[in-house]
């Protein structure tokens, strides 16, 4: 039923964490309001409340109904499978991210990437962003510290510029991915050019998986950030939407480079499978000419295997070792005129 909360994904942590930020220019604190949801009232304030761990519905209702925020919006929070996108609610403005980060393998296999639902509601004096889990990779962290050493214009703006700052730091850890994904590519296929091996397949299947994901999960931020920097919402001003246009650029950098890197991988399988057809036909090559080569050798040995009464050559004294001698003869002949005709000795 539309407006319902049930949470629909895998629970990653064990107890919601909920903390809060309540600054302007001239001051700024922290609460921790994991055991206890009282948001204290700051007037001439803008407040951000991160939570970690959306699986508790009881604590998305109780600050739904704090900020008035639509079921619809606490219903896509809880839903983390959404598709990035952007809802203007009139009140506040609800956005949709995905936020990616590296997974250690334990093995010693190449990094693999997650995607993480990041919901973030944008409101006229405060921001409240939703996360899964943070535990793998917050890349928030360096926004808690701006605020806190008071860096930059961010205590000196208002809400709308925290959500540039929240949604400018999802997609600068995409470039941080993408850069790991080229050099990999480039050992890769440095790699495969030198000594093409079984191994190097299962590196290109991780690599196309990984442009995959980024593709998937880029490529709607793009579309939400061209609206949303073209959004006349009294939520955003004209000037937080200058820097709006400055991350959707980014976006559009970001899917070009894939695309680049979705055609080198697509090129280096493409090698892989030309040098194992190359090496097969070798060998195949190799083995026909051998056979050729055997065909009258044991044509000659049938022959006089045949042990009819009336072969001359059974009875001649020097009959076995002429034998040897006309095989060895056919043999050599047979090699000359292959190498003549080139297939045999060609690099």
């Amino acid at each position: 039923m539309p407006g319902t909360l049930v949470f629909t994904g895998d629970q990653k942590v064990s107890i919601p964490e909920v903390h809060c930020i309540q600054y302007n220019e001239s001051e700024l604190r922290e609460f921790d309001l994991t055991d206890d949801l009282k948001i204290p009232s700051a007037p001439q304030t803008i407040t951000w409340i991160n939570v970690n761990g959306i699986h508790e519905v009881a604590l998305i209702e109780k600050l739904g109904a704090h900020y008035k925020l639509h079921p619809l919006t606490l219903e896509d929070i809880v839903h983390p499978d959404q598709r990035p996108k952007r809802e203007d609610m009139g009140e506040y403005l609800f956005l949709v991210l995905k936020m990616l980060t590296f997974c250690e393998a334990d093995n010693g296999e190449p990094r693999s990437v997650i995607a993480e639902q990041v919901s973030i509601v944008l409101g006229k004096d405060f921001v409240i962003s939703f996360q899964e889990d943070k535990q793998k990779g917050d890349v928030f962290d360096h926004v808690r510290e701006r605020l806190r050493t008071n860096k930059g214009k961010i205590r000196r703006s208002g809400s709308d510029y925290l959500g540039y700052t929240l949604i400018d730091s999802i997609v600068d850890y995409y470039f941080l991915i993408l850069e790991h994904a080229g050099e990999t590519v480039e050992e890769v296929e440095q790699a495969l050019m030198e000594n093409p091996q079984r191994q190097f397949l299962d590196s290109i299947y991780h690599l196309k998986r990984l442009m995959l994901t980024l593709r998937r999960n880029v490529w709607p931020v793009r579309e939400m950030l061209n609206l949303l920097g073209r959004d006349e919402s009294p939520i955003l001003h004209q000037s937080t939407n200058v820097y709006l246009q400055d991350v959707y650029s980014h976006t559009v950098q970001i899917i070009d480079q894939v695309e680049v890197l979705r055609e080198t991988v697509s090129t280096m399988l493409e090698i892989y499978l030309s040098s194992v057809s190359y090496k097969l036909n070798a060998t195949m090559k190799f083995l026909t000419l051998v056979a050729t080569i055997f065909m009258p050798l044991t044509f000659i040995a049938g022959v006089y295997g045949m042990n009819f009464e009336h072969m001359p050559e059974l009875r001649w004294r020097y009959g076995y070792p002429g034998s040897l001698i006309l095989m060895l003869l056919v043999a050599l002949a047979m090699v000359v005129f292959f190498h003549h005709k080139k297939w045999i000795g060609e690099k």
